[in-house]
């Protein structure tokens, strides 16, 4: 019987994934909000959610941060958001989790710009400040 890979293992390859989605449906998007691939995919659709979790919410969290989820269960798939005061983004990682295993990579380059992009869009619409309140 073969042993599954570990999340440690896995969670390049499903970064690479995620990330070549989101670049190319976020770049569709600024080209027409209302336009989709030849799949059917549109931006706005894409994922699950996008919350704030306060701190303390799980243990030993000692910061709040925007989540940016894709998938739920096993695995499950998000990006995690940390931000200054003013709401300026300070750090991204992208966290890839199963069944008790865990990983994390660090979002740079290319993809971090693409989300700052993104990140200022959130901003300048309010969503930001909304999903705090909303998160009490």
């Amino acid at each position: 019987m073969e042993q599954e890979r570990t999340c440690a293992e896995r969670v390049r390859g499903a970064y690479r994934n995620r990330m070549a989605d989101i670049r190319r449906l976020w770049s569709l998007y600024k080209k027409n909000p209302e336009a989709r691939t030849r799949d059917g995919e549109q931006w706005n659709e894409y994922g699950l959610s996008f919350d704030y979790v306060p701190a303390g919410t799980f243990n030993n969290q000692r910061r709040g941060y925007f989540r940016y989820q894709i998938s739920y269960g096993g695995p499950s798939e998000e990006f995690r958001f940390y931000s200054d005061e003013k709401l300026n983004l300070t750090s991204c990682n992208f966290h890839f989790l199963d069944w008790f295993d865990g990983a994390s990579v660090k979002v740079t380059g290319r993809n971090l710009e693409t989300w700052l992009e993104i990140w200022e869009d959130f901003k300048d619409c309010e969503t930001l400040q909304y999903l705090m309140k909303q998160a009490g």
